[in-house]
């Protein structure tokens, strides 16, 4: 019998798409560094080309305008058909809201697999999200994400649905694309839905222009969001119900003092705690609770601020049974 091997393709051209971080070499990868060495050609918005100028010495470089993103992926995927090495920067990380989704789809429309002549590469890169974070402290230390207020592409009821649902929920949340010349009101809908589920003292940092040469910190609460200067080169960062600000430094805790007492840089668990287990509050905990409780699933969910259907269930659903690790101890 003889083995049939499926021809691939040689490869002839690679598109990198690249994450730049906030711009400035230092606080590129390495990857990134050496994808962009390793290019011919470098294709970028124009702001995003001055951030890299040292690095473009002896490389075709193709600027586009903010709007241009379609036209920079099938610039791109020109030239890769032309067997050259294109890469194609973000500023970021380019599948954070940069150039990874709209290649994609310009390559899947072109009829491109991974298994074709042209090779794709993303280089990640650290977010705005990331940078503006360590600026101001670690507000992201507990779950939080991220919404883009450009209604450009997305319609605003999906957008205002969403921030609902995080507000409501407690996320700490990385605000994007916040306010431009012509989207002034976008940011004042978001504080008015905040608003309805968020203490009007909640913690807020605005970051504009990360690590960059104009940077600027401002520290506000929710209640005063609005009237800071917010622009596109902005970042909003809203903190959750136990996020604080201290000596100039926004901090969202992780839970630890739920679970544990320190003193005098001894560690101990609280009573009814074990290290390495889950809370006595935890699903478990949680569950035990609600069913001993004797309270309806209607004043369940009022209580906790869960859809009844979901604790209707848990109170009909039987004793859970210990995980494999409790089981064992």
């Amino acid at each position: 019998m003889t083995d049939i091997q499926t021809k691939v393709p040689a490869r002839t051209g690679k598109i990198m798409l690249v994450g730049l971080g906030p711009g400035a070499v230092e606080h590129m990868t390495g990857r990134a560094r050496a994808a962009i060495a390793e290019a011919d050609t470098v294709i970028g918005y124009a702001t995003y080309i001055r951030l890299v100028e040292d690095l473009l010495a002896g490389k075709e470089v193709v600027k586009k305008g903010m709007t241009e993103e379609l036209d920079r992926a099938m610039e791109a995927l020109d030239r890769a058909r032309q067997g050259k090495k294109v890469a194609l920067i973000s500023s970021g990380d380019a599948g954070v809201y940069g150039m990874a989704g709209p290649t994609f789809e310009v390559l899947f429309q072109a009829g491109w697999t991974p298994d074709s002549e042209i090779e794709v590469e993303v280089v990640p890169g650290a977010s705005a999200l990331n940078t503006c974070a360590a600026l101001v402290g670690a507000p992201l230390t507990h779950d939080f994400c991220a919404i883009s207020l450009s209604d450009l592409l997305t319609p605003w009821p999906t957008i205002a649905r969403r921030l609902d649902a995080v507000a409501y929920a407690d996320f700490v949340v990385a605000l994007y694309n916040p306010k431009s010349g012509r989207r002034t009101r976008q940011i004042q809908e978001a504080q008015r839905i905040f608003l309805r589920h968020r203490d009007p003292d909640t913690p807020v940092a605005i970051v504009k222009s990360a690590f960059r040469p104009k940077q600027r910190i401002e520290f506000t609460t929710l209640a005063q969001m609005a009237e800071a200067d917010i622009g596109m080169l902005s970042t909003v960062l809203i903190g959750n119900s136990n996020t604080f600000i201290r000596d100039g430094l926004m901090v969202t805790p992780r839970g630890y003092a739920n679970k544990y007492d320190v003193a005098e840089g001894e560690r101990s668990t609280k009573g009814g705690e074990q290290a390495g287990r889950s809370l006595s509050t935890g699903l478990n905990g949680w569950l035990e609770a609600i069913r001993a409780s004797g309270k309806s699933a209607a004043e369940l969910a009022m209580e906790y601020r869960l859809p009844e259907d979901y604790i209707a269930a848990a109170l009909a659903a039987g004793p859970e049974v210990a995980d494999e690790a409790e089981v064992k101890a």
